[in-house]
């Protein structure tokens, strides 16, 4: 059985990860620029290829991806380091584990420490945790859903709110059965939908740019 110290473990890992800014590390580095002083502000892909064209957009969004990457697969890792040599993890166990690392980086990017709590809006993060969490097929699924989002509306922001809406509905599948990890889901992407304020009141007034706009 998977203590509470595994669990704790994996969202102290998964919210360090999260809280690594790599957009404002890849613009100060590389690009000399400060991207919360361009366009919307934030820290993740969408402004990054504001500030930094899409080269610089595109590798912010493959690290931000790939700490959401590490972060489930870390949450799969750890629990066997709390379990004797010969005994397995459950699927509910484990399926919990990937809820946590979830809401983990999400929190960790939105809330980083580093930026004096303040971050993104925790959609690539939390992206690369869900082939864990919900498995590749319920990946392609969200992919499906924000891609068709975005091209109906040609506004990114549209995208990210219905993948995250859609989290809740598939984890009532992928996490049946299990309803702490489906509310650990329900949190995570209601903290996606929380960093998007902005943008919904945009939508609201009708004044949220679509791509090739500016913000």
């Amino acid at each position: 059985m998977v203590g509470i110290p595994a669990y704790v473990l994996i969202f102290v890992v998964s919210f360090l990860l999260g809280s690594i800014p790599f957009g404002l590390i890849i613009g100060k580095v590389f690009y000399h620029k400060d991207i919360r002083e361009v366009g919307s502000g934030n820290i993740g892909t969408t402004n990054a290829m504001r500030a930094t064209g899409k080269g610089g957009g595109a590798v912010v969004f493959i690290l931000d991806f790939g700490k959401g990457i590490l972060s489930g697969f870390l949450s799969t890792v750890i629990p066997l380091l709390f379990v004797a040599t010969s005994a397995s993890i459950g699927a509910y166990e484990q399926t919990l584990c990937c809820a946590v690392a979830f809401l983990g980086v999400i929190l960790g990017h939105v809330f980083s420490p580093w930026l004096g709590f303040h971050g993104g809006k925790g959609v690539a993060a939390a992206a690369g945790v869900l082939p864990f969490l919900f498995s590749p097929v319920g990946f392609l699924i969200e992919l499906a859903g924000f891609i068709l989002a975005i091209v109906i509306t040609r506004r990114v922001s549209v995208g990210s709110l219905t993948a995250a809406i859609m989290v809740p509905f598939l984890a009532v599948h992928f996490c049946w059965g299990n309803p702490l990890a489906w509310a650990l889901a329900l949190v995570g992407a209601g903290i996606v939908v929380f960093a998007h304020r902005a943008n919904i009141q945009r939508l609201r007034d009708g004044v949220e740019p679509r791509i090739g706009e500016k913000a």
